[in-house]
């Protein structure tokens, strides 16, 4: 069945469209006409805004929602600009297409917090382009000069007659105005919604339930899979025992596919019966006597060789060798799990020329590559839906969970869904990765940092997901938060040394920042301590030629009461990180129980500095979730390994921060006119070196590697009394 349409017709339905076209230059902005054009071309509509004429604006969004409040704050940057009433905007999900891939990355994804950043100005400018189309518009009904007209929300009023029309009343004569090809944007004191709270479009159906994630989708005729996937890391598929299982009713297929052996069944409990009563050989894998003792010794190990320099100022080593006090140290994070509330799934319908895929994913131009590879189909036969995501934090921007929904589909001839379990969640991540530092970092005789030397051993996760993007061998995540420290040292060195081991590692909320800062903000702290110095001010002397940086760290320390008498038994920790352009600094309270070493974080506040605020609850929202997902990593997370393989399987072993321990959050914006930032994650980074200073400062005992669960803590106070 074609989908085209003429243009005429799909003026008369969407009334005014105006569509953003990324370009090599940048983007342009096409409108009426030529936006009808393209969506002739093809089944998927390059239109970014449709007014129509029962005066709704629909706004089609690029980018996936994981809980960050992307449907509303992209439309509201449209709608600001285009003076529409807020009562009647909608938004649409985007198809996966090449027209609403990301402006900047050249993809349609969304991570690395993104999507204000790259989508804020290209939204603007088609916003004002619609609503300058719109004056024109109801200018020439009137018979009056454009510059008496004015539009404000949802409607252009003549100021010398009052006479008024709707924006779904003038969308069709709209439609046939000149492109504006420069659209003149509002100044920032005349922003309507920009700036300001405004419910989020979605609440409704994630309150009710109507709200569907991925794997609440239900095609006709669909059929249920699981998968048994190797053994230990590597192992390859030996013999396959199935007898038992081909005796369950519901059964359809058992069969092999990329990632191990698939049970294709009418329902999802037959599948998972007929993968309980199959034996499955395996070979040996990759390293089969892998284990938590094995991985440590390899870190070790690298950490003598020589690196790859990702940066250089001066001559860290001989200023170090000839420094009065120095600092001599190791710092380790483990390999953490992303542990999303919704497990990985997909379902898809893989047909002879059409395959439709129904993901929750965080990066549409991966899936329809990986179903291009495994269909041969055309990327105008592949659709692409994208569901509401329960939790993303960079583990929804892989495609394991879509090739295997793809590839069973394919073999069956018939829609499949593929749910994985809580477990198979768990030991099959690409998890964030484990690392180990070695800091050389020394003062000079006023006490003034005059060496740091960073060597830092970590897996590379570009080398796999982005290999093109490695530069000289080292992986911009390892060293972010290191090589573009802000810190002003005269002789600073960064060296990356990457090991390869059997774990698969991936993108993890705030990446390389999530763990660099807890080693950086440490070594700060244990600096300052070395120097006899307040910690902010230390902070702050070293800060001298960023501002932005003074302000967050200067706005959280006032906020927290930093400098004044504490109450008996808490202790206070202080943080800064910029990562995604963004600038936060925390100030973590604690009590810790010395008897038993729990931890007992009281209050964090927090500033940040993100340039432009489109939403500031949004904003605030963010930073809270960043904030209690950084303290249970802090606290409480660390993947376990054995036989080869992940043996860390659900949250019995793998706990996470629970309502009751999480803490107050207050968060201050502190607002800017500079460079907009990302928001998803930069509250992660800073807390666990809050946490772990304000540990330092409440009972004198410096905590070098995470989790600070109860028993680490324990044997570090037992430590520093012996």
């Amino acid at each position: 069945m074609s989908t085209s349409i003429t243009r005429r017709t799909f003026i008369k339905i969407a009334g005014l469209t105006i569509a953003v076209v990324s370009t090599p230059s940048g983007f342009d902005i096409l409108s009426g006409a030529e936006a009808a054009e393209e969506m002739t071309k093809g089944v998927n509509p390059n239109v970014w805004i449709k007014i129509t004429q029962d005066n709704h604006v629909v706004v089609t969004v690029n980018k996936s929602e994981m809980g960050q409040g992307i449907y509303t704050a992209l439309p509201m940057i449209i709608a600001d600009e285009l003076e529409a009433d807020w009562k009647q905007v909608k938004f649409e999900v985007a198809p996966a297409a090449d027209q609403y891939k990301d402006p900047v990355w050249g993809s349609q994804a969304t991570g690395g917090s993104s999507s204000i950043r790259h989508m804020y100005e290209p939204l603007r400018k088609a916003g004002a382009a619609a609503r300058e189309m719109l004056v024109t518009a109801a200018a020439s009904n009137w018979k009056v000069p454009a510059a008496e007209c004015e539009a404000s929300q949802g409607l252009v009023k003549h100021l010398p007659s009052n006479r008024t029309a709707t924006y779904g009343e003038l969308s069709l004569k709209a439609a046939a105005v000149d492109l504006p090809k420069e659209p003149k944007l509002k100044k920032e004191s005349q922003f309507r919604y920009i700036g300001t709270s405004l419910p989020r479009l979605d609440i409704l159906e994630k309150t009710d339930g109507t709200a569907k994630f991925g794997i609440d989708t239900i095609v006709p005729d669909m059929l249920y899979a699981t998968v048994s996937r190797p053994y230990n890391y590597g192992a390859k598929v030996v013999v396959v025992h199935d007898a038992a299982a081909h005796k369950l009713k519901g059964l359809q297929k058992i069969f092999q596919i990329d990632r191990g052996v698939a049970f294709c069944a009418d329902t999802l409990e037959a599948a998972w019966q007929a993968k309980k009563s199959t034996h499955i050989v395996w070979g040996q894998g990759t390293e089969p006597a892998m284990t938590n003792e094995s991985l440590e010794k390899a870190f070790e190990t690298s950490l003598v060789k020589d690196g790859i320099i990702a940066r250089k100022d001066g001559d860290a080593q001989k200023t170090f060798a000839k420094a009065p006090q120095k600092l001599d140290l190791k710092y380790s994070l483990p390999y953490l799990s992303h542990a999303t509330m919704e497990p990985m799934n997909c379902t898809a319908h893989v047909q002879k020329e059409r395959c439709d895929i129904w993901a929750p994913t965080q990066n549409q131009t991966g899936v329809l590559m990986t179903a291009q590879k495994i269909t041969g189909l055309k990327p105008e036969q592949i659709h692409v839906h994208t569901t509401y995501l329960g939790g993303g934090f960079g583990r929804r921007f892989e495609q394991d969970f879509v090739e295997e929904a793809v590839q069973i589909s394919k073999e069956v001839g018939r829609p499949v869904k593929v749910i994985w379990t809580r477990e198979e969640d768990m030991q099959n991540d690409y998890f964030r990765p484990g690392n180990l530092s070695h800091i050389q970092a020394a003062l000079d005789e006023k006490g003034n940092v005059a060496a740091w030397s960073h060597k830092i051993v970590c897996p590379s996760i570009f080398a796999r997901v982005f290999p093109g993007m490695m530069k000289n061998g080292i992986d911009n995540a390892a060293v972010e938060g290191l090589s573009n420290m802000e810190y002003e040292i005269p002789n600073l060195s960064v060296e990356y040394v990457r090991i390869d081991t059997p774990v698969p590692v991936g993108f993890w909320r705030s990446v390389g920042s999530s763990h660099n800062a807890f080693t950086v903000e440490s070594v700060i702290d244990e600096l300052a301590h070395l120097a006899k110095k307040d910690p902010l001010k230390f902070r702050l002397g070293l800060l001298g030629k960023h501002p932005r940086a003074q302000r967050v760290l200067q706005v959280a320390a006032e906020k927290a009461g930093w400098g004044k008498p504490l109450k008996k038994g808490i202790g206070r920790g202080i943080a800064y990180h910029l990562s995604f352009d963004s600038y936060v600094a925390q100030v973590a309270d604690i009590a810790v129980n010395s008897k038993d070493g729990t931890i007992q974080v009281k209050k964090v506040v927090c500033a940040v500095d993100c340039g432009s605020v489109v939403n500031p609850d949004t904003i605030k929202a963010q930073m809270m979730g960043g904030i209690v997902m950084g303290l249970s990593s802090a606290l409480k997370e660390k993947i376990e390994f054995a036989r080869g393989k992940a043996v860390t399987e659900n949250f019995d072993t793998y706990p996470l921060l629970t309502m009751s321990e999480t803490p107050e959050i207050e968060v201050h914006i502190v607002t800017s006119n500079d460079k907009l930032g990302g928001i998803g994650e930069p509250g992660v980074p800073p807390v666990a070196p809050a946490v772990a200073n304000a540990l330092f400062n409440a009972t004198g005992v410096r905590m070098r590697s995470l989790p600070m669960t109860p028993e680490a803590v324990v044997q570090a106070l037992k430590g520093k009394k012996t």
